[in-house]
């Protein structure tokens, strides 16, 4: 029978906790700042649809209220006002995609959650890029 002190055995308790916490630290799952699927928004976003769609001008009207030589105008007079600078850890929203996302919600009234799945942009980015937008809009 082994014999311990009743100091022993509170600090063999002691030091098994600390060495517990220690390795629930180590195997802590990560989780990420943005959903992998919005990372690859220009892979999946609707501006290549807005590409094909410049081959059909009814189209395009319908899916924007404008035709593409008024939304061309327009975004080269916006593009100042709107533009981001991209940093180390990402790139900016194109003010193509800030503008095309805001016509779009004001032509759809959709809320930013729906609008998530055909713009590839977060429903938190949305609700800032959509009012600042229409604010220059609304300048010009």
């Amino acid at each position: 029978m082994i014999n311990m002190s009743d100091e022993t055995i509170p600090l063999a308790a002691l030091a098994l906790c600390i060495t517990e916490k220690k390795n629930k630290k180590k195997h802590k799952k990560r989780t990420w700042w943005c959903k992998n699927w919005l990372l690859k928004r220009h892979t999946y976003s609707y501006v290549y649809l807005l590409e094909k769609l410049r081959l059909y001008p009814e189209d395009w009207r319908n899916y924007l209220p404008m035709d593409e030589s008024t939304y061309v105008e327009l975004l080269s007079t916006i593009t100042p006002i709107i533009q981001k600078q991209n940093t180390v850890m990402r790139s900016s929203i194109t003010p193509h995609e800030r503008l095309s996302a805001t016509l779009r919600y004001l032509a759809t009234g959709r809320s930013y959650k729906d609008l998530k799945f055909s713009t590839v942009i977060s429903p938190q980015t949305l609700s800032r890029i959509i009012p600042k937008t229409g604010a220059a809009i609304y300048i010009i």
